[in-house]
């Protein structure tokens, strides 16, 4: 089966939806500031006034915290759902950020020098980044990759795909750059800042993404048509009923056989 014209097939109506998510996931799991907060945990680290033997430790902490919770993602994400971890990652996130904000506030206030921080209150601004990036890892870490893979048909795949990881690569890159501008001058402001977005994206996940756990690619369509928003740009011929798919010439659509 020969795929013609991806990018032309993505703009069309009952694309939409799926146009959407490859922009808006990796938009949203970049403006969660965890790989900044992995690039530069010793400057941040160092920053707030741990040592500099702390500071590379506590990096090292982070980063083994990472790659456990991404394990419980991958146990979890059949049992619980996509959506579920979305939401509960998201919810982790923002209290995990409020806490550091306020930690960091607290101690800089707003000349931003904390002068020496006592050691329980720097295991305490460890133990929230820890959890914040354990939320991330069992949720958007993982399922920013995942559920764009499972929405996108084959006559769109390789073009929805480009986008998803473009996106997600050029806020990396603008995120990454302007994070120490940012962390010199909003201070503990730029938790407040990411817990924003984190908020919005959860809103997001709530009201526009629906369920894949358990759904078949080719059974997509009709999750889409039955969505409450994202029925109006899907007709019933675009995804029919009953029976098997094949491609139409030029890959314009699938028609049921």
């Amino acid at each position: 089966m020969k795929i013609e014209h991806p990018w032309r097939n993505l703009l069309q109506r009952k694309y939409r939806p799926h146009m959407t998510m490859a922009v808006m996931i990796p938009f949203f799991q970049q403006l969660t500031g965890i790989n900044v907060i992995m690039f530069y945990a010793p400057v941040l680290f160092n920053t707030i006034g741990f040592g500099s033997n702390a500071s590379l430790m506590s990096a090292v902490i982070t980063g083994v915290v990472n790659v456990v919770a991404t394990m419980v993602s991958i146990y979890g994400v059949d049992k619980w759902g996509r959506r579920f971890l979305f939401l509960e990652g998201g919810f982790q996130m923002l209290i995990c950020q409020a806490v550091v904000a306020a930690c960091i506030g607290a101690k800089f206030g707003i000349n931003g020098n904390p002068g020496e921080l006592p050691k329980w209150y720097a295991i305490v601004v460890v133990l929230f980044i820890c959890i914040y990036v354990a939320g991330f890892a069992w949720s958007w870490g993982p399922l920013g990759w995942l559920v764009p893979s499972e929405i996108f048909p084959l006559e769109i795949r390789s073009a929805a795909q480009s986008i998803n990881v473009s996106v997600n690569m050029l806020f990396t890159f603008i995120v990454a750059q302007i994070f120490l501008t940012m962390l010199c001058h909003l201070k503990f402001g730029l938790f407040l800042f990411f817990a924003f977005f984190v908020v919005l994206m959860s809103i997001f996940v709530y009201y526009f993404l629906p369920e894949t756990k358990g759904i078949p690619i080719e059974e997509m369509g009709q999750v889409w048509k039955t969505h409450w928003f994202w029925a109006r740009y899907v007709a019933d011929e675009d995804y029919p009923i009953g029976g098997g798919y094949e491609m139409t010439k030029g890959g314009q659509g699938p028609k049921n056989v």
